[in-house]
Protein backbone atom coordinates (compact mmCIF):
# COMPACT_ATOMS: atom_id res chain seq x y z
CA UNK A 1 0.00 0.00 0.00
CA UNK A 2 1.34 3.41 -0.96
CA UNK A 3 1.23 6.31 1.52
CA UNK A 4 -1.59 8.75 0.90
CA UNK A 5 -0.70 12.36 0.23
CA UNK A 6 -3.24 15.00 1.22
CA UNK A 7 -3.60 18.26 -0.63
CA UNK A 8 -5.50 21.41 0.23
CA UNK A 9 -8.37 20.10 -1.97
CA UNK A 10 -8.77 17.08 0.36
CA UNK A 11 -9.62 19.36 3.30
CA UNK A 12 -13.08 20.64 4.05
CA UNK A 13 -13.83 24.33 3.49
CA UNK A 14 -13.69 24.86 7.27
CA UNK A 15 -10.26 23.19 7.58
CA UNK A 16 -8.86 25.09 4.58
CA UNK A 17 -10.06 28.40 6.04
CA UNK A 18 -8.32 27.88 9.38
CA UNK A 19 -5.17 26.32 7.95
CA UNK A 20 -4.65 29.41 5.79
CA UNK A 21 -1.44 31.39 6.33
CA UNK A 22 -3.43 34.37 7.57
CA UNK A 23 -4.22 32.51 10.78
CA UNK A 24 -1.10 30.37 11.15
CA UNK A 25 1.74 32.75 10.30
CA UNK A 26 5.23 31.88 11.40
CA UNK A 27 6.76 34.52 9.15
CA UNK A 28 7.08 38.28 9.23
CA UNK A 29 6.13 40.60 6.39
CA UNK A 30 9.61 40.12 4.93
CA UNK A 31 9.23 36.30 4.91
CA UNK A 32 11.71 35.81 7.73
CA UNK A 33 10.88 33.58 10.67
CA UNK A 34 9.22 35.34 13.61
CA UNK A 35 11.14 35.15 16.89
CA UNK A 36 10.03 32.57 19.41
CA UNK A 37 8.15 33.82 22.46
CA UNK A 38 7.69 32.45 25.99
CA UNK A 39 4.92 33.84 28.20
CA UNK A 40 4.86 33.07 31.92
CA UNK A 41 2.29 34.04 34.52
CA UNK A 42 2.96 34.35 38.23
CA UNK A 43 0.78 35.73 41.01
CA UNK A 44 2.28 39.22 40.48
CA UNK A 45 2.94 39.54 36.75
CA UNK A 46 3.16 38.20 33.22
CA UNK A 47 6.63 37.80 31.73
CA UNK A 48 7.20 37.80 27.99
CA UNK A 49 10.54 36.57 26.65
CA UNK A 50 11.36 37.08 22.97
CA UNK A 51 14.38 35.27 21.47
CA UNK A 52 16.12 37.85 19.24
CA UNK A 53 19.88 37.26 19.19
CA UNK A 54 22.04 39.68 17.24
CA UNK A 55 19.84 42.71 17.91
CA UNK A 56 20.51 45.71 20.12
CA UNK A 57 18.03 47.37 22.48
CA UNK A 58 17.77 50.37 20.14
CA UNK A 59 16.38 48.04 17.44
CA UNK A 60 13.12 47.41 19.35
CA UNK A 61 9.86 49.29 19.63
CA UNK A 62 7.39 48.27 22.36
CA UNK A 63 3.99 49.94 22.24
CA UNK A 64 0.86 49.60 24.37
CA UNK A 65 -2.36 50.71 22.68
CA UNK A 66 -5.40 50.07 24.86
CA UNK A 67 -4.86 46.41 25.83
CA UNK A 68 -2.74 45.51 22.79
CA UNK A 69 0.98 45.14 23.41
CA UNK A 70 3.05 45.24 20.21
CA UNK A 71 6.72 44.32 20.05
CA UNK A 72 8.38 45.16 16.76
CA UNK A 73 11.80 45.65 15.23
CA UNK A 74 13.38 46.78 12.00
CA UNK A 75 17.06 46.17 11.49
CA UNK A 76 19.06 46.84 8.36
CA UNK A 77 22.74 46.02 8.14
CA UNK A 78 24.68 48.28 5.85
CA UNK A 79 28.11 47.37 4.56
CA UNK A 80 30.48 50.03 3.32
CA UNK A 81 31.93 49.52 -0.14
CA UNK A 82 35.68 49.77 -0.31
CA UNK A 83 37.39 51.07 -3.39
CA UNK A 84 38.68 48.31 -5.66
CA UNK A 85 36.34 45.61 -4.32
CA UNK A 86 34.15 43.61 -6.66
CA UNK A 87 31.22 41.50 -5.53
CA UNK A 88 30.48 38.17 -7.11
CA UNK A 89 27.48 37.85 -4.82
CA UNK A 90 26.22 40.16 -2.12
CA UNK A 91 22.99 39.63 -0.18
CA UNK A 92 21.32 42.44 1.65
CA UNK A 93 20.44 41.93 5.29
CA UNK A 94 17.12 43.35 6.44
CA UNK A 95 15.10 41.93 9.30
CA UNK A 96 11.77 43.03 10.68
CA UNK A 97 9.04 41.50 12.77
CA UNK A 98 5.94 42.49 14.68
CA UNK A 99 4.30 40.45 17.44
CA UNK A 100 1.09 41.62 19.12
CA UNK A 101 -0.56 40.35 22.28
CA UNK A 102 -3.92 41.27 23.78
CA UNK A 103 -3.44 41.83 27.50
CA UNK A 104 -6.09 41.02 30.10
CA UNK A 105 -7.76 43.83 32.04
CA UNK A 106 -5.93 42.65 35.17
CA UNK A 107 -2.57 44.18 34.11
CA UNK A 108 -1.16 47.55 35.11
CA UNK A 109 -0.10 49.06 31.78
CA UNK A 110 1.64 52.02 33.45
CA UNK A 111 4.25 49.77 35.06
CA UNK A 112 5.35 47.65 32.10
CA UNK A 113 9.14 47.39 31.87
CA UNK A 114 11.58 45.80 29.44
CA UNK A 115 15.25 44.85 29.24
CA UNK A 116 17.42 43.14 26.63
CA UNK A 117 20.13 40.74 27.76
CA UNK A 118 22.01 37.90 26.07
CA UNK A 119 19.81 37.86 22.96
CA UNK A 120 16.51 37.76 24.85
CA UNK A 121 14.08 40.66 25.20
CA UNK A 122 12.33 40.47 28.60
CA UNK A 123 9.05 42.35 29.06
CA UNK A 124 7.52 42.37 32.55
CA UNK A 125 3.81 43.16 32.76
CA UNK A 126 2.71 43.58 36.38
CA UNK A 127 -0.82 42.81 37.53
CA UNK A 128 -2.98 45.37 39.29
CA UNK A 129 -3.13 44.99 43.06
CA UNK A 130 -6.84 44.14 42.99
CA UNK A 131 -6.17 41.34 40.47
CA UNK A 132 -3.54 39.59 42.58
CA UNK A 133 -4.75 36.58 44.55
CA UNK A 134 -5.50 37.32 48.18
CA UNK A 135 -4.26 35.01 50.91
CA UNK A 136 -6.84 32.92 52.70
CA UNK A 137 -8.09 34.47 55.89
CA UNK A 138 -9.86 32.98 58.84
CA UNK A 139 -13.29 34.46 59.52
CA UNK A 140 -14.21 34.71 63.17
CA UNK A 141 -17.62 33.38 64.19
CA UNK A 142 -19.44 35.62 66.66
Amino acid sequence: MLPTRFTNQDLSLFDRFFSNDVFNRDYSETNTTLPSVNIKETEDKFSVEVAVPGFEKKDFNIELNNNDLTISSEKEEKHEDKEGERYTRREFSYQSFKRSFTLPDSVDGEKISAKYTNGVLHVDIPKREEAKPKPARLIEIK
